[in-house]
């Protein structure tokens, strides 16, 4: 039997070697026996040559919808379709037109059926691209991009043979330009890559999307990257032109309805777990449905996956939407997953009368992992399952005694995913109506049909559950949304899972969610990150399918540009030293006018006293001189900043061990003396803070990983990931802040204002330094 085939594919023209590798191929060598059959059937036995037989073979390997396979097949054999430029046409073709009958009509129209391209057609169509362009042919010569001649012959002539095309291009510039001189043959200079900003993330040209490409342009905003032909994300109620995607008998007509109530509106849905806080990796999943959705007048839906009742918690629910809010985003409703539950049971009843559903008691602990057994229960009646069903929707079963599975398996090879589990914990919305509970593979494809979800993104660990997603829709003939996968983001030293977070929170590492040194969206928040820097880095990431796992730093270079824009000037001391200004009478005071952008000052200013008392960071002064130490030394003047002063000093004060205690100094106007070498920031009648200073929480780019950290995540915590300052000064400009508030504290970084602050303390974190250090965030 297979020698036949063999002998079969080899008479159209097939090597034996790629005949032979087919055969290898079931589905292939199936097709292809079935194409080349039907071919024969239209001209005879032998009347299939290798121009035909190429073309069969090509089609079949491309083919996603089988039913077409024989028109396609008579096609072919006709001779209507006779070039790969037709084919194409005509796969695109019937992949948009799933619907019986394909008007033959429109068919012909699309392919370019009985289309004749004479050589005269040919040459006419170089003849007038070459006059169009003849100037700058001359002057370039042979330098001249060939290949925009071919593209705008072949736009003119869609049908004609390229090679021809190509063939007269060649003759005709020839004609044109005479034979290549040794000028022509001279290497062109390569131009010079322009060099982009050292910390942008480095990302590949072009990175598939799931089904679909998607060209990540540096530079680009997250808007203008998720609008227009930047995804090649399918059109509302073009569905099925997507690849794997399941085309029913109702399919179209589901569609149609669909259209209907969306009036062709793009529609996503950002769909948390409500049982911890969001992280950074959710950053990207909100920017991208959120973002996608607006970016093409579009609607997002926040919708709770709320179906682990024994998880949730209300805290979460308020911080997840706080945080979506807070990146700038406003959800079109916000609906739960358990709005549904009635509906939701009420079609597993229907699956189970489908005959795609039945009740197993296999334990909970046998149904993990992919190896699962074939469930004895698999078989049994659809009645009975009706009724144990109902059971347990009733509370008759223990937990753990049965579930409701769904006879599919899954791309993963994991076999017939529980669909109900029965869980006696009251649910946060639904109080103890219910003790059966629907997982998120049963979930999450039907409230996305309910809900007309026209793209549901997901990232890549989601791929394995897209075939599951459509069985799913179309098993119960609804309407089946797309699903498409991006990649995640992931960041280097640091933990994201909700279970590791709370061991940091439960042995006392970090205070909760919320601690800065975490990178969950709250954290960062209290740390001082603008939402809008949180942005700029997605975008920068670039949407991909890739994991992608960053650098903090790269995150912090984007909070450093937005900060340096939008946090106002104020000067602070972290470890003050005094200086006592001998020159100045004790009950001077004057004000001294700050700027509050310095590289902008009609952003306005604020004032701050100067008295003959002033402190300065104890780093800006050293009893000797050190090559290269700029700052103050007794032998070495320094300029104060802002207030028109330099000081030098007279006097070094120090207690019974010999530190420096105080400064004794004296001043004279920056006009009249020379000018130092420096400018240092001080204060004077400051305010006294707690200033907290935060570096990276586990000592290896990878806490996580066992043979980096053998002893676990715990086992690699920074010691010195969060210092305390409690006696820090600032001046008193930054009197009346509001929590949050973002300053730049010159010459020391940029902070915020912690929610611990008092009336009478005010509380600084250290958003990020000025410098970036690849070792600290």
């Amino acid at each position: 039997m297979a020698d036949n085939i063999l002998t079969l594919f080899t008479s159209i023209g097939l090597s034996e070697q790629k005949a032979k590798e087919t055969l290898k191929n079931e589905v292939l060598s199936g097709a292809l026996k079935e194409a080349v059959i039907q071919a024969q059937r239209v001209n005879g036995p032998s009347g299939v040559d290798k121009a035909m037989g190429t073309l069969l073979y090509s089609m079949v390997c491309r083919l996603k919808d089988s039913k077409r396979l024989a028109f396609l097949s008579d096609c072919i054999a006709q001779k209507k379709i006779c070039t790969e430029l037709q084919l194409a046409a005509a796969l695109d073709f019937v992949k948009g037109h799933p619907e019986d009958p394909i008007s033959q009509k429109e068919f012909d129209e699309a392919c370019g059926v009985g289309v004749v391209i004479t050589p005269e057609q040919i040459e006419d169509a170089v003849e007038s691209v070459i006059k169009k362009h003849k100037e700058q042919l001359l002057e370039e010569r042979y330098r001249f991009n060939m290949g925009l001649l071919m593209g705008e012959a072949r736009s003119a002539l869609k049908w004609a043979d390229g090679k021809v095309i190509k063939n007269e291009v060649d003759v005709q510039v020839l004609h044109l330009l005479g034979p290549k001189t040794e000028a022509d043959l001279e290497k062109k200079p390569k131009a010079q890559k322009a060099k982009g900003p050292e910390n942008d993330v480095k990302v590949k040209k072009e990175e598939t999307i799931a089904n679909g490409d998607a060209n990540f342009v540096e530079g680009q905003s997250l808007m203008e990257q998720l609008r227009g032909e930047a995804l090649k994300f399918h059109k509302p109620g073009e569905n099925y032109k997507t690849e794997g995607y399941v085309v029913t008998p109702k399919t179209m007509e589901l569609l149609k309805k669909h259209m209907e109530f969306t009036g062709g509106q793009i529609r996503t849905r950002f769909p948390p777990e409500p049982n911890g806080i969001l992280h950074i990796g959710h950053a990207k999943a909100i920017n991208f449905n959120f973002g996608y959705a607006k970016a093409n007048n579009g609607i997002c839906f926040l919708r709770y996956d709320d179906t682990n009742p024994e998880k949730e918690e209300e805290k979460y629910f308020t911080a997840i939407k706080d945080m979506v809010e807070w990146l700038g985003y406003t959800p079109y409703d916000v609906t739960h997953a358990s709005d549904n539950f009635q509906k939701l049971y009420d079609l597993a009843v229907d699956l189970i009368r489908r005959g795609h559903a039945y009740v197993c008691h296999q334990k909970g602990e046998e149904l993990k992992g992919h190896n699962v057994p074939p469930s004895p229960w698999r078989d049994r009646p659809v009645e009975e399952s009706l009724v144990l069903f109902e059971r347990m929707k009733k509370g008759m079963f223990a937990e753990g005694d049965a579930t409701l599975r769904m006879k599919m398996v899954m791309e993963d090879g994991k076999m017939d995913p529980v669909a109900y589990r029965i869980k006696y914990t009251p649910h946060h919305r639904t109080g103890d109506q219910w003790c059966i509970y629907p997982t998120y593979d049963y979930t999450h494809c039907l409230c996305d049909s309910i809900e007309n979800i026209t793209h549901s993104l997901c990232t890549k660990e989601f791929q394995a559950r897209r075939s599951s997603y459509y069985w799913l829709c179309n098993a119960l003939d609804l309407y089946c949304p797309v699903q498409w996968e991006y990649g995640r983001l992931n960041l280097t030293y640091t933990v994201v899972s909700k279970r590791k977070i709370i061991k940091l929170v439960e042995t006392g590492v970090v205070r909760d969610w919320d601690d800065p040194r975490l990178f969950t969206l709250t954290a960062l928040r209290r740390r001082g990150f603008p939402p809008e820097a949180i942005n700029n880095f997605c975008a920068r990431v670039g949407v991909t399918v890739s994991q992608t796992t960053t650098e903090p730093h790269l995150l912090e270079s984007c909070v450093r540009d937005v900060l340096n824009d939008t946090a106002p000037r104020a000067m602070a001391v972290l470890e003050p030293l005094k200086v006592t200004i001998t020159n100045l009478p004790k009950g001077t005071k004057m004000d001294v006018r700050v700027p509050n952008f310095p590289a902008n000052e009609a952003k306005g200013s604020h004032t701050v006293p100067f008295t003959h008392t002033i402190f300065i960071e104890q780093s800006d002064f050293r009893e000797g001189m050190e090559k290269g130490y700029k700052r103050l030394t007794p032998e070495q003047p320094v300029g104060l900043r802002h207030a028109g002063y330099v000081i030098s000093v007279q006097k070094v004060v120090k207690d019974s061990q010999g530190k420096v205690v105080e400064l004794e100094v004296t001043c004279c106007s920056s006009e009249t003396a020379e000018k130092p070498k420096a400018f240092i920031h001080w204060v004077s009648q400051p305010l006294v803070c707690e200033v907290r200073l935060y570096e990276r929480l586990f000592l290896h780019k990878h806490p996580e990983d066992p043979s980096v950290v053998p002893n676990g995540f715990l086992s690699d915590i920074n010691p010195n990931s969060l210092q305390v300052i409690s006696n820090a000064l600032v001046d008193t400009s930054v009197k009346g802040a509001k929590v949050l508030d973002k300053f730049q504290f010159e010459r020391v970084g940029y902070f915020s204002l912690d929610p611990d602050s008092t009336t009478n303390k005010l509380v600084f974190n250290r958003t990020v330094t000025f410098k970036e250090d690849p070792g600290k965030i």
